[in-house]
């Protein structure tokens, strides 16, 4: 028997490698075993998947990308999935699911999220994830 993850098994998490706040986030970001395997992808380092979520039209300037069994969450749906999805193993997780399962509360504040990493982008002169 192969204990390697089938595709619909695969939680692909694509966020921007050069945001520290996402980069954080990505690193520490849990989801239940049951669930499946975990693949986090930098956006800003070429890979396939990154190139499929452009191509589909996604932009990941204004969020990160969840492809799970053929589905795509983007931005704030991104954030309710994972929360719906995740463990709460320590306290970052703990205040993810806690927060963000609400998805009155996911759409309320991923706005303000994505504002406070843009405008840290902004800070650091970090240019934004180029599009094809």
């Amino acid at each position: 028997m192969s204990t390697t993850p089938s595709n619909n098994d695969i939680l692909y998490l694509i966020y921007d490698g050069d945001c520290p706040i996402c980069a954080y986030c990505s690193k520490v970001i849990k989801i239940r075993s049951s669930v499946g395997h975990l693949e986090i992808i930098n956006a800003r380092i070429p890979h396939p998947l990154v190139e499929e979520v452009m191509n589909k039209g996604y932009d990941l300037n204004e969020g990160f990308i969840v492809k799970f069994q053929d589905k795509y969450y983007h931005g704030q749906e991104a954030v309710h999935f994972l929360s719906l999805v995740g463990t709460s193993s320590d306290f970052f997780n703990k205040l993810n699911v806690l927060i963000f399962k609400s998805k009155t509360l996911s759409k309320i504040l991923y706005p303000i999220l994505r504002t406070i990493r843009n405008l840290l982008l902004l800070i650091l002169g970090v240019s934004k994830i180029e599009h094809p």
